[in-house]
C-alpha cells in the first residue's frame, strides 16, 4: 500500500463504533453455521496480494511500519467488539486501501488479503471460501490465540472507591424473602417459588388494570431482564444498560452504560444481583461488575471470563454471604463451563466448579473421544437456586459439544445436562442426577427451581424441579435424587432417536422446550406453572466436525419448521398430572409469576400481557403492549399498593414474527386505579 496520511494510518486499527439493532441470542443454531472461515488456496493468493499492496506500510509481517500493525492482541481486540467486527473489517479494507486508489482491488481480491490477515490471526482455515456477506463476516471472531485471561490485569477501580454509599437487602432479608412488598432476587426468593403474597390485584378485579408509566431504555438490544425490586426502586439491564427507577412511577433514579473493553459474544442479559448497597451483574464481554445501589457509580469491574473462547456473562447472578455466584454461557462454543464465585467486595476468584473436568481433559470415562476431537460445553445461563438449610446451591449445567454427534463422545457426557449441587460456601460437589445423558439435540437442562416442600403419599418431602429444552418438566425428591415424575410440556416426537449424517426429525428442537424462563409455583392451587416452546425440525449431523476456538461448534446443523408456537402448562405438583393448558401462537419464554390473588400472570410473543386464573386456566385478561415479551414478570407493592412490572421490547431475535416486530424496549408498570 502507498503512505497514507495521518487519518488514514488509523483506518485498520481504530474502528467507529456503532449501536447494533440486532445482538445474537443464545439460540446459536440459527446463526451462520460455517465449515470454518476461507480455505489455504485463499489465504495464499491473500499473502501474495499483501506483499504487492500492503506490506510497504503494514510491514512484511503485518507488524505495522508507516502504518499500523495488522496482527497482535490490540488489532483483535479492536476488531471484535461491538460495531467492529471481521464484516466491518472487510468493508474498511474495500471502501478504503489502498488508501486514495480505491477498486485497484477486485471484492476477491479484497476477500483474499481478508483471508490472510484473519490467518495470520489465528482464525483456522475450513472448507469454503470466504464470502462477502456481512452475517457470515460479522459471525467470525478472531481468535486470541497467543494471550490468556489476565483478570488481575483487567480489574477497574471505580472513581468513588470500592464501597457502596447505599443501602439494600441483607444476606439474612435475601434468604427470608419475608416482605411481600418487594422481589429480591430474580426467581423471587433464593427457593425459585416466583409466587408473590400480594392480592390486591386479584381474579375479580384484573378487567380494571391499567398502565401506570413506562421507562423506556432506548435500544433494541435483546430484553431479557427479570426485574429486581426492593423498598420501592427497581433493576433493570440489557446487554450493556442497567438502570434503578421508581417502581411506582419509573421515573430514572440513575443509569450506568458499560462500554465494551472486548469482543461481545452475545448479547443477552438477565438481570442483577442485590445486597447492601452492591448492584452485581456480568457482560457480554466476560466482566463481571458491581454498581452502588445510591448512584449507579461504579465500584469495581473484573473481566473473569474469557470471550476468545466463547464465554459470556447472560445470566442473572446469585448472591451468597460476600460471595458473586455466576457462570458463562457459551456451550456451543466448545467453552469449558463452569460456576465461580467471587468477592463483592472486588471480584477476585474465590472458588470454581468446573462443570466438564473430563472433556477439558481431552476425554475421560463419562465421555469417551473415537476420534480424538475438542470436546466442551456444560455451560451455565439460567438462574441458581438455593436450599439453605441444606447449605447447597443447585446449576442447570447445560449441553455437550459437539453439539449434535452424540456418537463421537460416548457417554453420559458429565456433568452436561445435569443438576448439581454444591455446597453453597466452598463449591464442592455434593450430588448430581443427569437428565439428558449424551445429548444429541442441544437439549439443555435450564431450571432447577422452585425448592419446595411437598406431600406426597401422606409424606412430606423436600423436592426441587427441574426442566430444560428436551420438553420435560421434572420433580426430584432431594433425600434420594430420584424423579418423582416427569411431565412432558411440549410437543415430543422421536425423543430417543438418534442424530446421524443423514439427518433426523425430532421434537423438540433446538430453540424448543423451557428455554430461560421456568416454574412457577401456586401453593393455593398446588400447582406448577411453566412456559415452554413447541418447536421441531431435521436435524443432521456433519460429515467432518471441525473445531474453531470460539466459534459455534455445533457439530451439524438443525432446519427448523416454519411454526413455532408456545404453551403454558400447569402440573399438579404432588402428582405431575397437567392440570390446564394454554397454547399461544408463538413461543412463550417469558417469565411466569403467581399470586395470592389467584393469578397466573405470563407473556407472549405477540406482545400480549396474559393474565389466569390459577384454578381453572380461563384467559381473565389480556394486555397488548406493543412487542415481544420474553422477559421477567414481577409483583411487587409500592407504600401499600400492587404493581406488575413487564418488559416489551424484541425477546429473540432469530424469530421476528411481521406482526411483532422488534421495538425498542420497555419496561411497562400496571396497577388498578387509584380510589
Amino acid at each position: 500500500m502507498h503512505p497514507v496520511n495521518a487519518v488514514l494510518l488509523r483506518c485498520l486499527t481504530v474502528p467507529v463504533f456503532l449501536t447494533i439493532a440486532g445482538l445474537s441470542t443464545v439460540f446459536a443454531a440459527e446463526a451462520p453455521l460455517a465449515t470454518g472461515s476461507f480455505t489455504d488456496d485463499q489465504f495464499d493468493r491473500g499473502a501474495a496480494l499483501y506483499a504487492q499492496q500492503c506490506a510497504l506500510c503494514h510491514g512484511q509481517n503485518l507488524d505495522g511500519g508507516a502504518a499500523p500493525a495488522l496482527i497482535g492482541p490490540a488489532f483483535r481486540k479492536s476488531w471484535s467488539m461491538l460495531g467492529a467486527n471481521v464484516a466491518e473489517l472487510f468493508n474498511r479494507i474495500a471502501t478504503t486501501m489502498p488508501p486514495r486508489q480505491e477498486g485497484v482491488l477486485s471484492e476477491s481480491q479484497n476477500l483474499d488479503v481478508l483471508a490472510y490477515v484473519l490467518g495470520r490471526n489465528n482464525v483456522l482455515a475450513g472448507t469454503d471460501t470466504l464470502i462477502n456477506d456481512y452475517a457470515y463476516l460479522s459471525a467470525i471472531p478472531i481468535a486470541r490465540g497467543d494471550q490468556e485471561l489476565d483478570s488481575a490485569a483487567t480489574f477497574i477501580e471505580g472513581l468513588y472507591g470500592l464501597e457502596p454509599q447505599g443501602t439494600g437487602p441483607s444476606m439474612t432479608e435475601l434468604l427470608a424473602a419475608g416482605n411481600p412488598a418487594d422481589w429480591l432476587y430474580h426467581n423471587k426468593n433464593y427457593q425459585g417459588t416466583r409466587y408473590s403474597e400480594l392480592s390486591e390485584i386479584n381474579t375479580s378485579n384484573v378487567s380494571q388494570l391499567q398502565q401506570v408509566c413506562a421507562y423506556q431504555m432506548n435500544s433494541r438490544s435483546t430484553l431479557q431482564t427479570g426485574p429486581i425490586v426492593h423498598q420501592g426502586v427497581m433493576y433493570v439491564t440489557n446487554a450493556t444498560h442497567t438502570a434503578a427507577i421508581d417502581a411506582a412511577t419509573c421515573q430514572r433514579l440513575w443509569s450506568f452504560d458499560w462500554v465494551p473493553r472486548d469482543r461481545m459474544v452475545w448479547g443477552n442479559n438477565r438481570g442483577v444481583a442485590i445486597r447492601d448497597g452492591y448492584v452485581v451483574r456480568g457482560t457480554a464481554d466476560g466482566y463481571l461488575l458491581a454498581l452502588d445501589s445510591a448512584n449507579g457509580h461504579l465500584l469495581w469491574a473484573r473481566q473473569v471470563a474469557d470471550p476468545w473462547l466463547g464465554e459470556t456473562f447472560t445470566m442473572p447472578p446469585m448472591i451468597v454471604d460476600d460471595m458473586i455466584l455466576i457462570g458463562p454461557a457459551g456451550s456451543e462454543n466448545a467453552i469449558s463451563g463452569w460456576l465461580g464465585a467471587f468477592s463483592i467486595a472486588d471480584g477476585e476468584l474465590l472458588w470454581k466448579f468446573y462443570t466438564v473436568p473430563e472433556a477439558a481433559a481431552g476425554g475421560g470415562p463419562s465421555w469417551g473421544n473415537p476420534e480424538g476431537i475438542p470436546l466442551g460445553g456444560g455451560a451455565v445461563w439460567t438462574p441458581l437456586s438455593m436450599d439453605a438449610e441444606r447449605g447447597e446451591v443447585y446449576v442447570a449445567v447445560t449441553n455437550p459439544a459437539p453439539d449434535l454427534p452424540a456418537y463421537l463422545r460416548p457417554g453420559e457426557n458429565l456433568y452436561t445436562n445435569s443438576i448439581v449441587a454444591l455446597d453453597a460456601h466452598t463449591g464442592t460437589l455434593r450430588w448430581y442426577r443427569s437428565m439428558v445423558p449424551n445429548d444429541a439435540h442441544d437439549w439443555d437442562l435450564t431450571q432447577v427451581s422452585p425448592v419446595l416442600k411437598v406431600a406426597r403419599d401422606g409424606v412430606t418431602r423436600d423436592t426441587i424441579t427441574t426442566a430444560g429444552k428436551d420438553g420435560y418438566l421434572r420433580t426430584l425428591d432431594l433425600q434420594s435424587h430420584a424423579p418423582l415424575y416427569e411431565t412432558p410440556i411440549t410437543r415430543i416426537e422421536n425423543y430417543a432417536l438418534p442424530v446421524t449424517r443423514e439427518g433426523v426429525y425430532a421434537c423438540p428442537g433446538v430453540n424448543g422446550g423451557v428455554l430461560w424462563s421456568g416454574p412457577a409455583y401456586h401453593p393455593g392451587a398446588r400447582l406448577l406453572v411453566t412456559p415452554a416452546v413447541d418447536n421441531c425440525g431435521q436435524f443432521i449431523a456433519a460429515e467432518n466436525v471441525e473445531f474453531v476456538p470460539g466459534q459455534l461448534y455445533m457439530g451439524g446443523g438443525f432446519r427448523r419448521d416454519k411454526d413455532m408456537s408456545g404453551w403454558l402448562t400447569a402440573v399438579d405438583v404432588e402428582t405431575g398430572a397437567v392440570r390446564w393448558k394454554y397454547h399461544d401462537p408463538l413461543p412463550m419464554v417469558a417469565g411466569v409469576t403467581t399470586t395470592a390473588g389467584g393469578l397466573v400472570i405470563s407473556g407472549s410473543m405477540t406482545g400480549n400481557l396474559l393474565l389466569f386464573d390459577a384454578q381453572s386456566g380461563d384467559l381473565l385478561r389480556s394486555i397488548n403492549t406493543g412487542a415481544q415479551i420474553g422477559g421477567g414478570i414481577v409483583s411487587y407493592a409500592v407504600e401499600g399498593r400492587q404493581y406488575l412490572a413487564v418488559g416489551s421490547g424484541t425477546a429473540m431475535l432469530t424469530i421476528q414474527p411481521s406482526a411483532v416486530p422488534p421495538r425498542p424496549g420497555s419496561i411497562i408498570v400496571y396497577a388498578l386505579p387509584k380510589p
